[in-house]
């Protein structure tokens, strides 16, 4: 892509969108195009044609979606699947009608099965069953994965997935209905301390582990991946080290500086035992994180102070 490409970043303003859009900005990308949802709306596949025919971008970053941890999938489970279907299925084949030869679709650790070995391999995808609890959002990103590969297959152009691990930094969804587990860990240790340090109540039994990745970690493969022209249709992207719920709790608890009570309601599910992801074929290529969780965690912290009002 050159510095003057015109590059549409689908989902912009969230989480993943914005690091991505500060990645390419920092590295001279000058043409950037983004939409919000009130002016374009992602489901609604007339909408997004005739943007594709006004705007005819060079390339499509597919960052949006509808994103919620366990409780959201559990309680939600037709619009974290028909949402996201809409949303991924109007890009991609407006993108593929549109002539557009890159394409870049953003997706979870979450399309691989519940049980599969550890680490997960990209060749894992569709060997076994799901985890039940957020199937729903994995069987529409693993559509769009799938339609990706087929538009590579069929039609040889550049459409790349991402699957990125566990997410957090700034801009992350703190509401704890509908987060996930460290930034809703991260909100109830900073509201248990300025209530005087009352005890932290978290769901299930501290044992599962989890990797967790820095959005701007993520952002840097992504523009990886716009400058180069990968091998394959899909690469796992996350840190090669995981640790326990227990773990994450007590880091950030040391970081927040919240000294009360930790209480384990282990009637709450767990979810996946274990999600590991094997990243080797994408740091092969030359793509590594640089942000530990440590680090990755104050900055996200420092973020949410100076953000607060905004919640």
């Amino acid at each position: 892509m050159a510095k003057d490409s015109k590059i549409y970043i689908a989902g912009h303003r969230g989480m993943v969108g914005s690091a991505v859009w500060r990645a390419l900005e920092a590295k001279g990308y000058k043409n950037l195009v983004g939409k919000t949802s009130s002016a374009l709306d992602l489901r609604n596949q007339k909408e997004v044609a005739e943007f594709f025919d006004a705007e005819k971008p060079d390339m499509v970053i597919n960052a949006a979606a509808k994103v919620g941890g366990i409780l959201a999938n559990n309680n939600h489970p037709y619009p974290f699947l028909m949402e996201n279907l809409q949303i991924q299925n109007n890009l991609i084949d407006s993108a593929h009608k549109a002539e557009i030869q890159k394409f870049v679709f953003l997706g979870s650790s979450c399309i691989y099965p519940k049980f599969a070995p550890q680490p997960l391999k990209e060749e894992y995808l569709l060997t076994d069953s799901l985890e039940p609890t957020n199937e729903w959002y994995a069987i529409a990103k693993i559509a769009g994965v799938k339609a990706c590969e087929a538009i590579r297959k069929q039609y040889g152009k550049d459409f790349v997935s991402l699957m990125p691990t566990n997410l957090y930094g700034p801009n992350d969804n703190f509401d704890l209905q509908s987060s996930h587990v460290l930034p809703a860990m991260l909100r109830k240790f900073h509201e248990a301390k300025e209530n005087g340090h009352k005890p932290v109540n978290l769901w299930g039994s501290g044992t599962p582990m989890r990797e967790f990745l820095y959005v701007d970690d993520l952002a840097q493969a992504v523009l990886f991946t716009v400058e180069n022209v990968l091998p394959e249709h899909l690469y796992n992207v996350g840190t090669g080290a995981d640790v326990t719920i227990r773990e994450l709790a007590e880091t950030i608890q040391d970081i927040i500086g919240h000294n009360g009570e930790l209480v384990w309601d282990s009637s709450k599910p767990d979810g996946t035992p274990r999600k590991l992801m094997d990243s080797s074929k994408l740091g092969k290529l030359g793509w590594k994180h640089t942000i530990t969780l440590n680090k990755g965690i104050e900055k996200t912290y420092n973020w949410f102070k100076i953000n607060n009002n905004l919640l």
